[in-house]
Order: C-alpha cells, then sequence, then structure tokens
C-alpha cells in the first residue's frame, strides 16, 4: 500500500515516555485521502499516485476540477498532490493514517511560515556593522555587496535582504510516536515547518 498522506498541521505538545521523559510532538490530522488518478510511465513518462484531501461543497471548486473528480465518482476534494510511487493501488481507494505505524520514520513537507521582506541581518544571520560612535547607522546594515571596477555589479544568487520564509521545506526522518485512527491524528516527534492549519505531506522517509 502506498505510504503517502495529505493532511494539516494542528499544533505542538509534548509526550512522556516511560521513564517520564518530555518529547516535543507535532500533531497532524492526515486523511482520510482518496487515490484520484495513477501516473504511468508509458503514458505520462512517469509513475504516481495523485492523492485528494479536504472535502468541500462542490461551488469552492472550477467546473474542470469537479469533472476530474466526478468522473471517478469521487467526492470533491480542495486539494490533489502526487506521490511519486510504484505501488499498486486503483482510482477510489482509500488511504488512512493506518498505512503508516508507531515508530515508523516519515519525510514530512510543508510551507515554511512568511515573514515578508526582511534585512540581510535576519534573513542571513550577517553581523551588522561594529557599534562604534562613529556608525550610528551601519547596525544592521550588509555592508559591500562586491568590488566597484571588477565584476562592477552584484552576481546573481548573493545573500541580501528580500522575502523570507513561505518555502517548500522538507523536515526528515521523523518519528511516528502517535496514531489515532478515530481521529485520523498522526504524531511525530519534532517540529513540522509551517503554521497551524497548515497543508502538509506525510511521505515514507527516503532515508531511514
Amino acid at each position: 500500500m502506498l505510504k503517502g498522506l495529505i493532511g494539516k498541521k494542528i499544533g505542538m505538545t509534548q509526550i512522556f515516555d516511560e521513564q517520564g521523559v518530555a518529547h516535543p510532538v507535532t500533531i497532524i490530522e492526515a486523511g482520510p485521502c482518496y487515490v484520484t488518478q495513477i501516473r504511468r510511465p508509458e503514458k505520462e513518462g512517469y509513475a504516481a499516485v495523485q492523492l485528494g484531501y479536504g472535502e468541500v461543497h462542490p461551488k469552492r471548486l472550477s467546473s474542470g476540477e469537479l469533472g476530474h473528480l466526478n468522473s471517478k465518482d469521487l467526492p470533491p476534494m480542495r486539494f490533489l498532490r502526487e506521490f511519486r510511487s510504484k505501488e499498486t493501488v486503483n482510482v477510489g481507494d482509500k488511504l488512512t493514517v493506518e498505512v503508516f505505524a508507531v515508530g515508523e520514520r516519515v519525510d514530512v513537507v510543508g510551507t515554511s511560515k512568511g515573514k515578508g521582506f526582511a534585512g540581510a541581518v535576519k534573513r542571513h544571520h550577517f553581523a551588522g556593522g561594529k557599534k562604534t560612535h562613529g556608525q550610528s547607522d551601519r547596525h544592521r546594515a550588509p555592508g559591500s555587496r562586491s568590488s566597484g571596477t571588477t565584476p562592477g555589479r552584484v552576481f546573481k544568487g548573493s545573500r541580501g535582504a528580500g522575502h523570507m520564509g513561505s518555502d517548500r521545506v522538507t523536515v526528515a526522518a521523523l518519528k511516528i510516536v502517535m496514531l489515532d485512527a478515530e481521529r485520523n491524528l498522526i504524531g511525530v516527534n519534532g517540529a513540522v515547518p509551517g503554521g497551524k492549519g497548515g497543508l502538509v505531506l506525510i511521505k515514507e522517509a527516503r532515508k531511514q
């Protein structure tokens, strides 16, 4: 069975083990997800499984999105994501948190919190200027960017001020410490990118 789910971050808590040690745990509401499409190498050029999550009112979807799901007798779902896999599944199959087990390692993909426009000191942890008597306006400045004559410009990719956050982030090999099949909850040991209610993808860990 495909080991992949779409869910949303609920928040963080802590769980105590047998020795009384507290472990930080992120709670994720994962699934139920439905198999909405299967990508095959002979047709699309690669093998993948498309999952749907988050049932919504049909008015929330476009006619094309509704047609894609209605043709397979599936409920209207807000989120569709692909998982690269060669597992044998059928369109319409329902996946729940029971595809995973306590103790397994998973990769969690999410979108980090957006911080807006940030300076180089905050964004890249630059040291800033020296806090001397003569420098009243250089404390949070990035400093010189490049030489004036050669190359006479700033190279692409140079670190500087700009948009911070709202990036796709993958946290690898988080351990599953809790499963609640009745409430579709998964608890992973550690932090997950994004804020509460953010969409996350849970995949089988590539590196154990």
